[in-house]
């Protein structure tokens, strides 16, 4: 006689054997290009991708820990290029957004928690967009923005991988930081953030190592993509880079308010 159980379990690993090797591939380049540096927003985009193929909780587990490994070829590639006065800014807030993310992840839906992220992003854009007509409005940095912006992050990439956008608004608002500092400073933080959260997933019961295990020949694109991500971001200037960061931020807005939560 079949359990209950087991068919619950068959019917999570169903999803993963018949999925889209093409999104899986998809998703672990746009990791590596993440993590080598194009725009830590782009990540957001992963776990909504993979949903799209396999159930949510799956998809979930199986990001974070290719989230990982992707913080493991940008630490090497970024090596001691962050700037820690930003880290000990954003950390300890973020701390505080895991704990609340994994109280909400585990209890409430996300819907209204995605939506206001996606707005106050496209409220920024539209700041940044605006900015040389508002030449009397003089954006002065505060510690209190850090710590907003750390909790903001902890706890969007608790709940959904979210956590790339309030960063970026927070990191490109600074003055003269450079893209290399800028990505150094995010691989590092978000290095940390996504060894946090890994055993809160797996104390609520969405994180199984079966996910990675199954899927584990498309992990070789991740590194392919921080090659290329790290290449193009130390040749692209100021300016160039601060579209692709305007633009990744967009490309999340949209996926936060118009994608259907992962629920």
């Amino acid at each position: 006689m079949v359990s209950i159980r087991s068919i619950r379990e068959s019917k999570r690993k169903m999803p993963v054997e018949t999925s889209t090797p093409i999104i899986i591939v998809l998703v672990c380049i746009i990791i590596g290009l993440s993590k080598g540096g194009l725009s830590p927003a782009l990540a957001v985009v992963s776990a909504p991708l993979l949903a799209s193929v396999m159930p949510v909780r799956q998809a979930l587990s199986l990001t974070l820990p290719l989230l990982m490994i992707g913080d493991l070829f940008a630490l090497y590639s970024y090596w001691n290029k962050w700037q820690m006065r930003y880290i000990w800014l954003l950390l300890p807030a973020a701390v505080v957004g895991i704990l609340l993310g994994a109280y909400v992840l585990a209890s409430l839906p996300d819907s209204a928690v995605r939506q206001l992220m996606g707005a106050f992003v496209i409220i920024f854009i539209g700041y940044k967009l605006l900015e040389p007509r508002l030449k009397h409005l003089h954006y002065q940095t505060r510690d209190w923005h850090a710590w907003l912006a750390g909790g903001i992050s902890g706890a969007g990439s608790m709940i959904a991988n979210v956590g790339g956008p309030p960063y970026t608004v927070y990191m490109l608002l600074q003055p003269e930081i450079s893209p290399l500092a800028f990505n150094g400073t995010a691989t590092l933080f978000f290095a940390i953030v996504n060894a946090l959260k890994l055993p809160f997933l797996g104390v609520a019961n969405i994180f199984d190592p079966n996910d990675l295990l199954r899927n584990l020949w498309a992990v070789p694109f991740i590194p392919l993509g921080v090659i290329v991500g790290h290449y193009l971001v130390k040749r692209i200037n100021r300016r160039t880079f601060d579209i692709i960061m305007l633009t990744a931020l967009f490309i999340s807005a949209v996926v936060l308010i118009f994608v259907p939560p992962l629920s």
